[in-house]
């Protein structure tokens, strides 16, 4: 068998419609552990949002790939990190002066909100993790102050406040930021270096040096994936994914509600 490790995303792939792994995904996770393949997280999510599923699959043991490549960890500490530099957050907290849209920051495993809205609520019960409420004025100052910055920064709110803010810093910061809109309500900012490509190859090289592209599968169903789903041996979209996924995948399985990652392991890592 070529396909040696898995990547997959989570949100709209592996999780099912009660955003749990399903018994059939945590069979096929345990019998693919037997043959010694890792089956590793890799996620736009912040580590505790991503531990607890570890948990449900038993592979707390495997390295994790947070904030898209952003930050890997390996026996729970990082082995690379990249941030967005504090004064380019400080320019995304300017664009909301009149608070007209929700903004969190995520550093390693703190998450910070101005407070507790619709939208940290909604977050806070997609991913099973709870925000620090803190003043964003004071985090982003004590950032500038200790030369540090954020993982990811996201913007939540209606079409036409994001749309403003999409717009700027795509005009401002296309040369530094990475701007992935899921939908209408969320703007998901990171540094442009990274990506999830950019984190398979860092953990490779790390943790699993006899391992290449060749070897991996990965699973996914948003933008985001395009990169990591064309580069490795295998490149499987759900079949819930957006068109453009569906279009440069290598198999395409059953929606994230229907299994679609369990079928498809049951398939590819037989």
């Amino acid at each position: 068998m070529s396909l040696k490790i898995a990547f997959t995303d989570i949100d709209g792939t592996l999780l099912n419609k009660d955003r749990v792994p399903s018994s059939l995904l945590k069979e096929e996770v345990a019998r693919i552990s037997k043959l010694k393949v890792p089956f590793v997280l890799i996620s736009s999510r912040m580590p505790s949002a991503m531990f607890h599923i570890q948990q449900d699959l038993g592979i707390e043991d495997i390295p994790l790939i947070c904030y898209n490549g952003g930050l890997v960890l390996v026996d729970g500490k990082p082995i690379h990190s990249t941030e967005i530099p504090a004064n380019i957050v400080r320019t995304i907290h300017d664009l909301n002066a009149d608070n007209s849209f929700h903004i969190s920051l995520y550093k390693e495993d703190d998450w910070f909100v101005e407070s507790m809205d619709f939208w940290a609520k909604r977050e806070q019960n997609n991913t099973k993790v709870s925000p620090t409420v803190r003043s964003i004025e004071t985090v982003v100052k004590e950032w500038e102050q200790s030369k540090r910055g954020a993982h990811k920064v996201m913007c939540m709110g209606t079409k036409e406040a994001l749309d403003v803010v999409m717009d700027t810093l795509s005009k401002t910061h296309a040369d530094s930021l990475h701007l992935y809109r899921s939908k209408d309500t969320y703007i998901e900012i990171a540094n442009k270096e990274i990506s999830k490509l950019t984190g398979i190859k860092t953990l490779l090289r790390h943790s699993y040096p006899a391992f290449s592209l060749d070897n991996c599968i990965a699973f996914g169903d948003n933008y985001n994936d395009i990169e990591m789903l064309t580069a490795v041996k295998m490149g499987v979209a759900v079949k819930n994914a957006k068109q453009e996924v569906l279009a440069i995948a290598d198999s395409i399985s059953e929606t994230n509600h229907n299994d679609g990652v369990a079928k498809a392991i049951q398939k590819h890592l037989s």
